[in-house]
């Protein structure tokens, strides 16, 4: 006769489902499985993730007095912070002007996407450059670091989300692949609920408890056997595994039923709004980093999928008519986004940042009555907000033409080093890679003193 706190047998399929997340094939173990290490208190970053290249003309850093062909099809407006233009097309961020730092004079050396993404999402310059742009990065980004270092949480809740989905061409390489992010999907979709986040199949919280205290056993042998103490630290991840699926404050945080419908009508019933909504959740709950991948607004957008406004006749895409499509999307999300967190008194734990990878070419081109411009890393722009730092400043300029950073030129790795001291992280601090080479999480670069 079965034990009768032993429901019986559980089939391969099930117990697997019961314990994995859906992050690439990774269990969930393994995605938790990280060395803690403290923070002084429980910051976040948002990350508003704009895939392809932004242009700095048609977004932040305006050029009205620039000849016809670099200035673009777009006015400039005035911000609630004198000499803080922004392009016409964002009128709600115009408004949040004090609550917003633009830093206009980044640059790197990176023109290719994947290269200028490495740069930008881990600090380190690609050893090769690859104009291809299907390079992976040979170290981990800034989320994945912060996953490391921040440690487990005791509610499970993983540090590191990525909405819909995770940047793709960067791997946690020595860190381990279950510092990757956790990939939620489409919370704009209906009846969204993140993958596997739950226990599957019928199973009750006693047969759980049951199967907890099996693996538990199991685990206690597994290290008696094991004399070279590599399996050390098994129990305390698959604690954090059991804890993640058992703790429904967890599944909580991922339930946008739970915020009133006008709030998420104000953030607005697409891709980018409903992200950002859900960004707010995490980090309010306690996440490190959460990316937002902001390709497009909508899902299956045959054109203007991403940011990368080339002109091009096939087919059709065209700088203006992309951007006055999906600025108004952007402009929605975002700007309701750093209206909430400051409303919620959230403004100086939830950093809030808004880039791509590089900007674009100065000088217009066009194809066929298109316009477009190209990529080009010397000079780009980023939106910032919050963490405590000091709003309602624009920092660095270009030149006259937007061609180059004129005054307090500043690269990737600073404003990195700025993300890292909100998340209490040492960026001098050094892993080992796979040689047991000391690798620094930045070589180079400082926070921006102005932010504060």
């Amino acid at each position: 006769m079965p034990h009768p706190s032993c429901p019986g047998p559980m089939s391969r399929r099930s117990f697997l489902r019961l314990g994995s997340l859906a992050l690439g094939g990774l269990t969930l173990p393994q995605l938790l499985a990280a060395r803690a290490s403290q923070s002084p208190r429980s910051t976040s970053v948002i990350l508003f993730w704009m895939w392809g290249g932004p242009s700095q003309f048609e977004t932040f850093d305006p050029k009205p007095d620039a000849p016809v062909e670099y200035r673009g099809p777009f006015r400039p407006i005035r911000t609630t912070v004198p000499g803080m233009d922004v392009c016409e097309l964002f009128p709600r961020l115009a408004q949040q002007g004090r609550r917003l730092a633009l830093v206009r004079s980044l640059h790197h050396t990176m023109s290719s996407h994947n290269d200028g993404s490495i740069e930008v999402l881990t600090g380190k310059t690609p050893t090769v450059a690859d104009p291809t742009s299907t390079a992976r990065s040979e170290h981990p980004d800034f989320g994945m670091i912060a996953s490391r270092l921040r440690g487990l949480r005791p509610d499970g809740l993983p540090q590191y989300v990525g909405i819909p989905t995770q940047p793709f061409m960067t791997r946690p390489t020595y860190l381990g692949l279950n510092h990757q992010a956790f990939v939620t999907g489409d919370p704009s979709a209906a009846n969204f609920s993140p993958p596997h986040l739950g226990l599957t199949d019928g199973v009750t919280v006693e047969q759980f408890a049951s199967r907890r205290q099996l693996l538990t056993n199991f685990d206690r042998l597994r290290r008696d056997l094991d004399v070279q103490g590599r399996l050390e630290g098994s129990d305390r991840i698959r604690e954090a595994a059991f804890q993640l699926l058992a703790n429904p404050q967890v599944a909580q945080a991922f339930d946008l039923g739970r915020e009133d419908p006008r709030l998420r009508d104000r953030y607005g019933r697409h891709l980018w709004g409903q992200s950002c909504l859900l960004a707010r959740r995490l980090a309010e709950a306690g996440a490190g980093v959460v990316t937002i991948d902001a390709l497009a607004p909508v899902k299956n957008q045959r054109i203007y999928f991403s940011w990368d406004d080339h002109a091009d006749a096939q087919p059709g895409w065209d700088l203006a008519e992309g951007m006055r499509w999906r600025a108004p999307f952007m402009d929605q999300a975002l700007s309701t986004l750093i209206e909430d967190v400051h409303d919620r008194g959230l403004d100086r734990d939830i950093l809030i940042l808004a880039l791509g990878e590089f900007g674009r070419t100065p000088r217009l081109t066009t194809l066929n009555g298109k316009l477009g411009r190209d990529h080009y890393p010397q000079a780009m722009c980023a939106l910032v907000s919050g963490g405590g730092l000091r709003m309602g400043q624009v920092i660095g300029a270009t030149s006259s033409r937007g061609e180059y950073p004129r005054d307090r030129p500043l690269t990737p790795q600073d404003l990195l080093a700025t993300v890292y001291q909100h998340l209490g992280i040492d960026h001098d601090y050094e892993f080992r890679d796979f040689t047991d080479r000391p690798i620094p999480i930045l070589s180079v670069g400082q926070p921006i003193w102005e932010l504060g």
